[in-house]
């Protein structure tokens, strides 16, 4: 294989740029070209490209974000869009695709895999909701960026003798509230992979007062429940002073964490050795801390399990 691309697609996640730098400089190791395509799929469809060399990745490895930029593309969940995205790598000579982020991304390098094309994914997405491996690119440097705000909203907390509720993301998964919740000593956490009864969490809070606790926080998926929403059934149903802080996406922004970049630049490599080894369909990530590729149909029709264990801890912790 003597020429590749690259993109970014969905989400932006801390830790893209480092793999995106450890794909173009393997392949560059290997005496392949590199092209970088901006914007996703949509760029893809658009012949937004870019030729990437050792300079176009210098000094990244530390960026948050991604430097190829990234899109979400209706467009391209049709065949049309898949056959057009096939033309438009062919009519440029490239021979394989290396696609970073989540299962959406996945599911567009799939179509572009059974249409003949060489496609690698790597999972990048901070909210750690992609079956068949330990962790995302970017779930680390999520959960340290939300564990920091809530450290600071503890100090606030404290001083004001107030319950805090913080909602942290993670639509369809509860890692990031459970991590930060299990880290941040928070009294109650809501995912939405479990039932909550928000009168046991209004319990729990009484039970602090009454021992002469000062403060309390309260962690809500964005999947479970609105933060604002269980903030006002707080302060109705107990006469606490509630406030409400919904951390949003400044948990996607950030320099990524040691963590990342090693992750990132241990799936970049290994994606291009992959394409060079004919190797196609699959994704790579970590498991067991081991870098293994599995079948994007093994990921898709895999249900992606929780660590409840760290959920029953933080409950422990929290008594």
């Amino acid at each position: 294989m003597r020429k590749i691309a690259v993109l970014t697609s969905g989400g932006d996640a801390p830790g893209m740029n480092a793999a995106i730098r450890a794909v173009v400089r393997t392949a560059i190791y290997h005496g392949m070209e590199v092209v970088g395509i901006l914007r996703g799929y949509s760029g893809l469809m658009q012949e937004e490209m870019m030729p990437m060399t050792l300079g176009s990745v210098a000094d990244i490895i530390q960026r948050g974000g991604t430097i190829l930029y990234t899109a979400r593309c209706e467009a391209f969940k049709q065949p049309e869009g898949q056959a057009r995205g096939l033309e438009v790598l062919r009519k440029h000579g490239i021979e394989g695709l290396v696609v970073i982020g989540g299962d959406g991304s996945f599911r567009g390098a799939q179509a572009l895999h059974k249409l003949g094309m060489p496609t690698i994914g790597i999972p990048g997405t901070i909210d750690n909701d992609i079956p068949c491996c330990d962790v995302t690119i970017g779930f680390d440097t999520a959960v340290n960026t939300a564990i920091e705000a809530i450290d600071k909203i503890r100090d606030t907390a404290t001083s004001h003798d107030r319950t805090y509720v913080v909602e942290v993301m993670g639509r369809h998964a509860g890692d990031i509230a459970m991590y930060v919740g299990l880290a941040g000593g928070a009294e109650s956490v809501l995912i939405p992979e479990a039932p909550y009864d928000l009168d046991e969490v209004i319990r729990k809070l009484e039970r602090g007062v009454a021992r002469g606790k000062k403060h309390s926080i309260i962690i809500v998926a964005e999947g479970a429940a609105s933060g604002i929403e269980i903030g006002k059934y707080l302060a109705e149903h107990t006469g606490f002073e509630v406030r409400v802080t919904v951390l949003g996406h400044i948990q996607r922004g950030g320099a990524p964490t040691a963590r990342d970049r090693v992750l990132a630049s241990q799936l970049g490599a290994a994606a291009v050795e992959l394409l060079r080894d004919n190797v196609s369909g699959k994704m790579v990530g970590t498991r067991n801390g081991v870098v293994q590729a599995v079948d994007f149909d093994t990921v898709f029709t895999t249900p992606r399990q929780p660590d409840m264990r760290l959920y029953d801890l933080a409950n422990i912790l929290s008594i």
